[in-house]
């Protein structure tokens, strides 16, 4: 079996590496002729882990048709790029292809899941892959486990074959959507816990937030469709926590940058871009489905009306106990 991989980025990479174990080959596509060099020459990505050596059976291309036997595509790209992604690719993938989205986000306005755009233009049988999982950790095959859901329950199974290992684990849960939303909530929750770590909130404080944050979670997900019970999985509790309170998150960063007043280059950061979309996306969810959530509204504050942190945290801590 040959597999593809759209994306050249950290976790697009360390999929690439996890999944090279268990089969033929692997066809990592991406725009850059010289990062496709150091790729193939080299076996290693010079961007993201110039001291990795990468499988053999990973070869680069910057040719879309050379996806085209692949039984299996990852879309290991970011949310933003999602649908244009799809939309040049439409013509070369075949019905039969299972794509498998690893992007956590939510388009803004239409409030639609990476799954509900591949619906736009395929059908529903896609896998939509999501844990506590950090690229960087990945790579180097160190334990990692995530969770996988599908409308097609072998699409499931097959993926699993091809992405799980000794070290890579992989559980099958039924609720694609409470998986999907677990994924982008989770880092509204990355960034409230910034927030509060930027301002040097006390600890006791900081984990009662977490701990909101936690049961809202469940809140938004069954308000739209979802199963609650996600979010006590590997993709909802796990990730929550491993992305509110490691140095290594990126959302995390960015709370901790606002926390502390620092202004923040939206247009050079992808990652403030994505965030703002993903709050006024769950934020408008909850607006829709009358559903309250003290820390949507406390990071809504702090990252798109700009209110100075000590006051919307002051606000959320009013309300806390509800």
């Amino acid at each position: 079996m040959n597999v593809g991989i759209i994306g050249a980025g950290s976790l697009a990479t360390a999929i690439a590496q996890t999944v090279a174990l268990n089969v033929d080959e692997v066809i990592l596509f991406l725009r850059r002729e010289k990062l496709k060099s150091s790729i193939n020459e080299n076996h290693c990505n010079s961007e993201y882990y110039p001291n990795i050596r990468l499988k053999d059976n990973i070869i680069a291309t910057t040719d879309i048709n050379d996806l085209k036997d692949c039984k299996i595509i990852f879309l290991a790209i970011p949310s933003s790029a999602f649908r244009d992604i799809l939309i040049d690719f439409k013509k070369i993938i075949k019905n039969d292809i299972i794509l498998v989205t690893t992007a956590k986000g939510i388009e803004y306005p239409s409030l639609k899941t990476m799954g509900k755009i591949i619906e736009d233009f395929f059908d529903n049988d896609y896998v939509a892959l999501s844990g506590p999982n950090f690229a960087s950790e990945i790579v180097l095959n160190l334990p990692t486990i995530t969770n996988i859901a599908s409308y097609n329950p072998l699409n499931s199974k097959i993926v699993k074959e091809v992405l799980e290992t000794e070290d890579f684990k992989v559980k099958i849960i039924d609720d694609v959507l409470g998986l999907e939303l677990s994924g982008v909530i989770k880092n509204i929750n990355a960034i409230a816990n910034g927030i509060c770590e930027g301002m040097n909130i006390n600890e006791n404080a900081r984990y009662s937030v977490l701990t909101k944050g936690f049961r809202e979670t469940k809140d938004i997900i069954k308000s739209f469709g979802g199963d609650e019970s996600t979010a006590s999985e590997y993709c909802g509790f796990g990730d929550l926590v491993l992305t509110s309170t490691s140095s290594e998150s990126r959302n995390h960063t960015l709370g901790m940058l606002y926390g502390q007043r620092i202004i923040v280059d939206e247009k050079a950061s992808g990652i403030v871009f994505e965030g703002k979309n993903s709050i006024m996306a769950i934020k408008d969810i909850c607006t829709r489905t009358n559903t309250k959530s003290l820390i949507v509204d406390f990071v809504y504050d702090v990252i798109v009306k700009q209110i100075p942190p000590k006051i919307a945290f002051k606000t959320l801590w009013s309300k806390i106990e509800y």
